[in-house]
């Protein structure tokens, strides 16, 4: 028996790559294949675009497979959503749809949208959303390069953004924030209730998730005497707490903590101050909390 799974081509195929490969999976695809190879013989990957897969995992030709929230919004997919996985190929933080305007429009608030002409990806969506305002617009499907049809060929955009300086760097102003959005593993339901199939998407989630966060992670070592031990404490966040070693010399102790990478670099000077010594910051593949 093997899982089939959908893998997003495109923008996210990099990062999802990586995160895999953080994973434990070694993967890999040639320059003009849809099928990667993978080192479990139990997993299937097809490579497709990220809009299409919730639609194949709601219809069985997928069994699983990651895909945007918007994307399982826009399809009305009726999937099982078995874990969020933040990441994008930018940073690991949640994308938005935005509704964005030209710099000089007129437009100033979302019901300024009335009888407006919006061009978007996301056409359900956005319909959705311009409903819940009490707007009536005419919303037309884009097929890319959205930014450039404002505002010759239409009055406003929905575009995904991370950073926004793509549509700074169009002259464009965000109006309002439509969704938030970030990858999501989700399962087709009769996959969901094959219990082998089952087990292999958990045991798959369980060690993406991990990936996940040790990538945002570090591990700390260091020498702390145990005159300075609470002082240290004190200092140190960690998913339990800290792991404390004795060492040879009864006076001194080994402490062991996982932490956000950007705490570390705050952190290290103020443990220094505090008396420990021997200070190692490792990186993680997997963080299993």
């Amino acid at each position: 028996m093997r899982l089939r799974l959908g893998l997003p081509k495109g923008s996210l195929q990099e990062a999802t790559f990586d995160m895999l490969g953080r994973a434990g999976y070694e993967v890999s695809v040639g320059s003009r294949s849809y099928y990667p190879r993978i080192d479990d013989p139990e997993i299937e990957p097809v490579l497709m675009r990220a809009q299409e897969i919730p639609r194949y995992v709601a219809a069985g030709a997928l069994d699983a497979g990651l895909s945007g929230l918007d994307w399982v919004v826009e399809s009305d997919a009726d999937v099982v959503e078995v874990c969020d996985l933040v990441y994008s190929k930018a940073r690991h933080a949640p994308a938005r749809w935005v509704v964005a305007v030209a710099q000089d429009s007129a437009i100033r608030l979302p019901k300024d949208l009335q009888g407006k002409r919006i061009a978007t990806e996301i056409v359900n969506v956005t319909r959705k959303y311009l409903a819940g305002k009490g707007v009536e617009a005419e919303v037309e499907f884009s097929w890319g390069a959205t930014e450039v049809k404002v505002p010759e060929m239409g009055d406003a955009i929905v575009e995904l953004t991370e950073t926004g300086l793509s549509l700074a760097a169009n002259d464009l102003r965000v109006l309002d924030t439509v969704m938030d959005t970030n990858t999501k593993f989700v399962a087709n339901k009769k996959a969901w209730e094959d219990s082998w199939k089952r087990q292999k998407i958990e045991a798959l989630s369980v060690l993406l998730q991990g990936a996940l966060m040790g990538q945002a992670n570090v591990g700390l070592k260091m020498n702390v005497a145990r005159a300075d031990v609470d002082k240290v404490l004190k200092l140190l966040p960690a998913l339990r707490q800290p792991t404390i070693s004795a060492l040879t010399n009864e006076a001194w102790v080994a402490v062991e903590t996982v932490l956000d990478e950007r705490e570390a670099r705050e952190l290290i000077p103020e443990l220094r101050r505090a008396g420990a010594e021997g200070i190692v910051e490792y990186r993680l593949n997997k963080v299993i909390p």
